[in-house]
């Protein structure tokens, strides 16, 4: 019997979110046919032994390389039998309902490309990432909890169906690859994921394929998935992370011209610089441990990403991008 659902999981060094994950879809799939697909981004974890003791069911994907989110999902997307494929970071776990009302957004929302759910911390509280605008080099700039926090129903965000509570599927730009419904027939329409990226932005990306090809993309309120968030990338986002995102949005901005990705250089190299300048003040005026500990980290988040920005971490734009290829 052909599933309702494709359940496509990638893991790299993530084990035991995988099987949290696994465990939250046996329990809630809420009478959902389900087929779940896992595949190891060659980190050589024990998921394969894990999933066959604990997860018999399930189908193991193994890779010789690591292809990156982007490669990881293309591939074992082909392994993928139902008309629905929902794109799961292994660090999730879904809450009762929620695959039922994602699916039915799709039944009833016949032009709907993309469609995603509410996504929450582990502490309960709301992942504002989940949606998203189209990334646009003010964004970029402006981009700030603070400036969310202040507007979040600003357009510049996207994020203003958050604070809806219409409880109908709202229409949105981006939607997070954590949880990321697509129809089977667009995701082959469009090409996949864009194999331009090693990690981040390939879902923003995803999103404006869709859309330029005549579908929508929704946002489903109700449907609610926890996401423990980034955790298959450590716990702490690494200088290696930092820069990923930076090459990744230079990307995305290059496939609007070489002008409009200069820019982004530019506009990312001045954001960082301001951003150390104020790190260093307040550094100095710090006094507990924790806070110097704090802003020490910061800095250096900011400090690979301005290396960046002048063309010092060179790896980001070579190295990566051909182990994806």
């Amino acid at each position: 019997m052909k599933p309702d659902i494709s359940i496509i999981i990638i893991n790299w060094k993530s084990k035991d979110y995988v099987r949290g994950c696994l465990r939250s879809l046996r329990q809630h799939a809420g009478g959902v046919a389900c087929e779940v697909i896992v595949l190891d981004n060659a980190s050589y974890d024990g998921c394969a032994d894990m999933l066959a003791k604990e997860f018999p069911e399930a189908i193991f994907v193994q890779s010789d390389k690591n292809l990156g989110f982007s490669g990881g999902n293309n591939l074992a997307a082909t392994h993928a039998s139902a008309d629905l494929l929902l794109f799961l970071n292994p660090d999730t776990e879904v809450r009762d309902g929620a695959l039922r009302r994602l699916c039915d957004c799709m039944k009833t929302q016949p032009d709907a490309g993309a469609v995603g759910a509410r996504l929450l911390n582990t502490d309960g509280t709301l992942q504002t990432s989940c949606i998203q605008a189209f990334p646009t080099l003010a964004g970029e700039f402006f981009d700030a909890e603070f400036l969310r926090r202040l507007s979040p129903r600003a357009g510049i965000w996207g994020i203003a169906a958050l604070y809806e509570s219409s409880g109908k599927p709202a229409r949105v730009e981006g939607i997070s690859g954590a949880c990321l419904l697509t129809r089977r027939s667009v995701f082959d329409a469009v090409g996949g994921f864009s194999m331009d990226y090693f990690m981040y932005y390939e879902d923003m990306d995803y999103c404006l394929k869709a859309q330029r090809a005549g579908w929508k993309n929704y946002f489903v309120a109700d449907a609610e998935v926890v996401h423990h968030g980034g955790k298959s990338s450590g716990s702490a986002r690494s200088a290696f992370s930092n820069v990923m995102m930076a090459e990744s949005a230079h990307r995305f901005f290059a496939k609007q011209g070489r002008l409009r990705a200069s820019l982004y250089r530019l506009c990312i190299g001045t954001k960082a610089l301001s951003r150390l300048a104020l790190l260093s003040i307040a550094f100095l005026i710090a006094w507990q441990q924790a806070s110097r500990r704090s802003v020490t980290n910061a800095f250096r988040k900011w400090a690979s990403v301005f290396r960046w920005s002048l063309g010092a971490e060179k790896w980001a734009s070579h190295q990566q991008f051909r182990s994806a290829s």
